[in-house]
């Protein structure tokens, strides 16, 4: 595969990164079959993997640590921070305290004395920004982390960690991984063109929007039950996303290839996009869109392809995608009940 600079680091990275979310008992349990994923990937000439302490447990982190064991070097490695690691409140989050622990935790279950891309996972408005970036240029400075990233990081967001950065004289965030795909194109209205203008390179999550750019789940067709997908099953339900794979698959059948193939290329086309992630659970699933990696849309089919899903729109919901706290938190939209009227 060719590479692609990864923003203004100087890394090269594959236009498709490895995820390992379904690595362990989220996906897939067999470890050597995971081992084996990530050596057909790396043969492939994908040199980018992406993890987080969180997926199955940190279990992953494990898994992905094993099966690297003599060819670290030829990777560049991503791993993620934020998420709860248990119980305590204080294992999760972006403090100093945690992120201290948190690193060192992935840097042992990784098998490695660096993380070549270190990434908030979601925004934490319980903590500063610049404590946040305080602790991560700490860990640039001690040789821990090679750059730090964001995730699901609003357009606004990403602007006050640059300017935060500037004006402290901290690391910037040198990468953003929002979620994008034909069926979710919100980011491109604010944070693809923001990422640009700071120079920061984007690794995109779930391209196949779940598995609904598969073409698996059709509409008037009983949805599989697959335990592992009931996490997003308003998403695979949605009829408007349901209504555009039905328009989506004559088109990619027109244009000579699968869905899957159409739905990769589509992410990648963009020229704001570095790298998109794919997460297979099995070989098979790898196979796949490997088969595609050399797929290139033209105009006529992208044209077509925003006839169908309109740019900067989101079709449906996507039940896995960050959401800020003045929408999930009722309280930050109403007025205290003795405030709320004119008088």
């Amino acid at each position: 595969m060719k590479t692609r600079e990864l923003g203004r680091t100087g890394i090269r990275v594959s236009p498709y990164c490895l995820g390992t979310m379904m690595f362990g008992q989220a996906g897939n349990t067999d470890r050597d079959d995971c081992a084996r994923m990530v050596h057909r990937a790396l043969d492939a000439g994908i040199n980018f993997i992406d993890t987080a302490d969180v997926y199955s447990g940190s279990e992953s982190e494990e898994i992905l640590g094993a099966a690297l064991e003599g060819r670290r070097d030829d990777v560049v490695l991503a791993t993620k921070v934020n998420g709860p690691m248990g119980d305590d409140p204080n294992r999760r989050g972006s403090s100093r305290r945690w992120i201290t622990t948190a690193v060192e935790d992935s840097l042992r279950r990784l098998r490695t004395d660096r993380i070549d891309l270190y990434q908030v996972h979601h925004p934490d408005p319980d903590t500063d920004v610049e404590e946040t970036l305080s602790v991560l240029t700490d860990l640039v400075r001690a040789g821990k982390v090679r750059a730090i990233g964001s995730s699901n990081l609003p357009a606004s967001e990403i602007v006050e960690a640059q300017w935060a950065a500037d004006r402290h004289g901290l690391q910037r965030f040198r990468t953003e991984q929002p979620t994008y795909s034909i069926l979710n194109r919100g980011v491109e209205r604010e944070v693809l063109p923001t990422c640009a203008r700071y120079g920061i390179g984007v690794l995109v999550w779930s391209p196949l929007a779940s598995g609904m750019l598969t073409g698996r789940y059709r509409k008037g067709q009983a949805r599989p039950d697959n335990p592992r997908m009931r996490w997003v099953s308003r998403h695979l339900t949605d009829e408007r996303k349901l209504d555009a794979v039905e328009r989506l698959i004559p088109l990619a059948e027109e244009a000579g290839m699968s869905l899957t193939h159409l739905a990769m290329a589509f992410t990648i086309a963009h020229p704001d996009v570095t790298s998109a992630i794919i997460g297979p659970r099995t070989a098979e699933h790898l196979e796949d869109v490997l088969a595609g990696a050399g797929t290139v849309l033209d105009d006529e089919v992208l044209d077509a392809i925003d006839r169908i899903a309109e740019p900067g729109d989101d079709v449906g919901p996507l039940d896995i995608a960050y959401s800020p706290p003045a929408i999930t938190r009722p309280a930050l939209r109403r007025r205290p009940a003795g405030e709320r009227g004119a008088a």
